[in-house]
């Protein structure tokens, strides 16, 4: 698959080492020429440093590996180049006391998504810090890391829980890209949890066997 990653970033250094490991062409865009051919050569295996439009060109599928509040403008220049492509949002929109910055509003996702109206925006890869994403395998306990995926494209939707099984870890179906602020929101928690409280976020939910309760005959619900 051709990859077109928009941005130089931390999360496009992660995620774009994995998928060329895999065998995918990956273009790298950046607006700094220098700091484009920097990550590719760091990524390896043959990743091209290009501009941004470049990068959208490419693609087949484009990793939007941007900081929310540029995501959106970078993404509306690109929206010829665009068209009919897979768009991957990876963004948190979380601020200063982690605060959910889209509270109130439409999430990063859509908000890509109105910019490109032509791609189809998926979002994923947003629910755990970039140095989990470079781990090899990315595996606790003796499972891969779950990774919920929304979107509303079919075929975009089979592409990126591809690109998921690529980095080493399990695609998990998390409707369409209304529920996308659900994904966005569930970072802010986390991110206050982990960072601002130490808490063990995997310590707050139950066993799957216990998810439902309880069944009247005193047994765990299947």
């Amino acid at each position: 698959m051709r990859i077109g990653v928009l941005g130089t970033g931390n999360m496009a250094d992660a995620l774009a080492t994995h998928w060329v490991r895999a065998g995918h062409d990956v273009a790298i865009g950046g607006r700094d020429a220098d700091r484009a051919e920097r990550l590719a050569r760091r990524v390896g295996d043959g990743a091209k440093p290009t501009g941004l439009r470049a990068a959208a060109e490419f693609g087949e599928a484009v990793l939007a590996a941007l900081p929310f509040g540029a995501g959106a403008d970078v993404v509306r220049v690109l929206r010829p180049a665009l068209a009919g492509k897979v768009l991957v949002d990876c963004s948190n929109p979380v601020g200063p006391g982690f605060r959910l910055l889209t509270e109130g509003g439409p999430s990063a996702a859509r908000q890509l998504a109105a910019a490109a109206p032509g791609a189809h925006v998926v979002k994923a890869f947003n629910l755990c810090h970039e140095a989990v994403w470079r781990m090899r395998p990315t595996v606790f306990d003796g499972r891969p890391l779950a990774v919920p995926v929304c979107g509303d494209d079919e075929a975009a939707l089979a592409c990126v829980h591809e690109l998921v099984r690529d980095v080493g870890c399990e695609p998990v179906t998390g409707g369409g890209l209304e529920r996308a602020g659900l994904l966005e929101a569930t970072a802010a928690l986390f991110i206050a949890l982990w960072v601002g409280e130490g808490a063990d976020v995997q310590a707050i939910a139950p066993p799957l066997a216990y998810a439902a309760g309880p069944d009247p005959r005193g047994d765990v619900t299947a």
